[in-house]
């Protein structure tokens, strides 16, 4: 929703340089404070920050800030095709680290995940650009770059830590998303400074950013994945309301059905870690 609002006086990808260029510093004051290592030394270090700056950072965000300049593209929308960055990152896993086997339900489920942004776009035969088609394919296609990023961080060898990596990363996928922008040609000119720009642009940067960031990793220590994989899912919801009462955005039925067939594909995938997960919650021993 902050997005949506915040593009009506920021560039696309403008906007989305200077979230990070905030967001960046901020995580970086907080690794000097707390990170052994606040500076990448090795190779594969920066490696690492190369892969997030670029997957996690520049591609993921160019293409969601551009993505959500169209008016089909509401927060509900852009959260639902977002929503299926978990589904993505099965599979890639499957093909880039071996040891991580992806079932025939879990082809199931990752095939229903596709079906549900096929159903979001609902695409036109005799027109693909229309109805926001091509603006959905977009945001699938950063929700793709997330995943496939997230898979790359982890089948590398370095052990940066990750306030470091997540700090430089953003400053660098910052920088990079300026570089993109003005070969788009924008121009930071055409910024309207009012104070709705700087709530969403400080909500973004401070909020979703730098905090959510630490919230994220905090739960996901204390939680574990699965727990923290289900928030996708929660997202959309949170979206659609607040896209409801502050720009007046409506949720079609094709967002809902959308939505539907990629929460059961991401189901099907983590099955048993889900169930996993419900016994140990009841104090049932995990099933073999």
């Amino acid at each position: 929703m902050a997005i949506n609002l915040g593009l009506d006086f920021f560039p696309a990808v403008t906007f989305a340089a200077l979230r990070y260029d905030v967001a960046g510093v901020i995580m970086l004051g907080y690794a000097a404070w707390v990170a052994d290592n606040p500076v990448p030394t090795t190779r594969s270090e920066w490696g690492q920050v190369t892969i997030g700056a670029v997957f996690l950072i520049a591609v993921y965000h160019a293409f969601l800030f551009i993505g959500q300049t169209d008016a089909e593209v509401t927060s509900a929308v852009a959260a639902v095709l977002v929503s299926l960055s978990p589904v993505l990152t099965t599979g890639f896993a499957r093909v880039l680290l071996p040891a991580e086997r992806l079932t025939v339900v879990g082809v199931l489920g990752l095939l229903l995940g596709l079906v549900g942004v096929v159903v979001l776009a609902n695409p036109d035969p005799s027109n693909l650009a229309g109805q926001g088609t091509v603006s959905k394919l977009l945001v699938f296609i950063a929700a793709g770059s997330f995943a496939f990023g997230s898979v790359l961080i982890r089948r590398s060898n370095a052990s940066l830590e990750i306030e470091t990596l997540e700090g430089w990363a953003m400053l660098l996928g910052g920088l990079l998303m300026h570089v993109l922008a003005l070969g788009l040609g924008e121009s930071p000119a055409a910024i309207e400074w009012t104070t709705e720009a700087l709530v969403a642009l400080m909500y973004l940067s401070v909020v979703a950013s730098a905090l959510g960031f630490l919230i994220y990793f905090d739960l996901l220590e204390r939680l574990g994945p699965i727990e923290i994989n289900l928030v996708s899912y929660v997202a959309p919801v949170f979206a659609a309301i607040s896209g409801w009462i502050f720009l007046s955005e409506g949720v079609s039925l094709a967002t809902v059905a959308g939505f539907v067939f990629i929460f059961t594909g991401f189901l099907l995938i983590k099955r048993r870690a889900i169930q996993d997960e419900i016994r140990r919650q009841r104090g049932i021993p995990a099933a073999d």
